[in-house]
C-alpha cells in the first residue's frame, strides 16, 4: 500500500518522474502505451480499467499530447479527441472508486476555451474538483524527449541545431515561461507530501515565472552548435494564438524552481 502509480510514465514529464521519486526511495509502478525503461507495464487507459486500490498515490499525467506542431495537426482531430475522453472516463472512474488521493496534470492552456486541448483539460479539472482531487497546471515542461514526432520546442530546436539550422515554425515572437523537468519532479514531489494540507481552491501553477520569446529560445540552443544559423519563420503562433495567461505566484510559498532556462538547455544539450 505504499506504491505510486504514474500514469502516462513514458512521457515528457512522466519519464523523469518515475526516476525522481525512485530515488527519494519510492516503490513506483509505470503505466504507458508507450515502452520505455520507466514503464514496467504496458496499459491502455483508454480501453481498460486499472484498480487503483493498491496504490497510495496516483500521478495522473496521462495524455494524447504533444508539442506546438503536434497539437497544431491533431488536437481538431476525432481522434485526438475520442482519445482524452476516453482516457479521462476510465481513469477518473476507477479514481472514484478507490477514492485513492491523485493529482491530475492540466495545463495553463485549460482557460483557452478555442484549443480542444485546453477544453479537454478543463474537463479534466471539473473531474479533478469533483472528486477532491488535486489540479496542477503545467507551463512548458522541457527535459529529453524521445518521441521527435511529439516533441516539444526546446527538443525540436536542439535536433534542428545539429543540423546547423533551426528553422523556425513561427516568428519566434510568442512568449512562452519555460520550465526544466527536474524542478517540475521536485514540485509534484512536494505537493504529494503536501496534499492533505492544500486548499483545494487554490491556483497551482508550476513554471518558472519568467517570460522568453521562441527566438530567444532558439539562440539559447544554437550558441551550443558552432555555424548554427536561425531562420525565423513567417506566421504567427497558431496554437495559442500568443494568448498570454499571468500564473498564480501561489506555489511559491512551498517551492521555487531552481535551474535558469540557460542552465537547463545547456544540460540537456550536454546529453542529448
Amino acid at each position: 500500500m505504499n506504491k505510486i502509480a504514474v500514469l502516462g510514465s513514458s512521457g515528457q514529464i512522466g519519464s523523469h518522474l518515475v526516476e525522481f521519486l525512485e530515488k527519494e526511495g519510492h516503490e513506483v509502478d509505470g503505466y504507458d502505451i508507450v515502452p520505455s525503461k520507466t514503464t514496467n507495464t504496458l496499459f491502455d487507459l483508454r480501453t481498460r480499467f486499472l484498480n487503483f486500490t493498491q496504490y497510495k498515490f496516483i500521478y495522473f499525467l496521462a495524455f494524447d499530447v504533444g508539442g506546438s506542431r503536434y497539437l497544431k495537426a491533431y488536437q481538431h482531430t476525432p481522434t485526438f479527441m475520442n482519445n482524452n475522453m476516453r482516457l479521462m472516463s476510465n481513469i477518473f472512474h476507477e479514481l472514484e472508486r478507490s477514492q485513492t488521493p491523485f493529482i491530475f496534470a492540466s495545463s495553463q492552456m485549460a482557460s483557452m476555451s478555442y484549443s480542444p486541448y485546453g477544453l479537454l483539460k478543463q474537463i479534466g479539472e471539473e473531474y479533478t474538483k469533483a472528486l477532491n482531487g488535486m489540479i496542477v497546471k503545467f507551463w512548458n515542461v522541457y527535459g529529453i524527449e524521445k518521441d521527435l514526432e511529439k516533441a516539444h520546442v526546446i527538443t525540436d530546436f536542439i535536433a534542428k541545431a545539429k543540423t546547423g539550422k533551426i528553422d523556425m515554425m513561427t516568428d519566434g515572437t510568442e512568449v512562452r515561461q519555460m520550465l526544466y523537468a527536474d524542478d517540475c519532479c521536485d514540485c509534484l514531489s512536494k505537493l504529494k507530501k503536501l496534499y492533505y494540507y492544500i486548499d483545494r481552491d487554490k491556483q497551482l501553477h508550476i513554471t518558472n515565472f519568467k517570460w522568453n520569446t521562441i527566438l530567444e529560445i532558439a539562440q539559447y540552443v544554437s550558441s551550443h552548435f558552432k555555424g548554427c544559423i536561425i531562420e525565423p519563420g513567417l506566421s504567427k503562433d497558431e496554437v495559442q494564438k500568443d494568448a498570454r495567461n499571468e500564473p498564480d505566484d501561489y506555489i511559491l510559498n512551498f517551492w521555487k524552481p531552481k535551474t535558469s532556462l540557460k542552465d537547463g538547455i545547456s544540460s540537456i544539450v550536454a546529453i542529448s
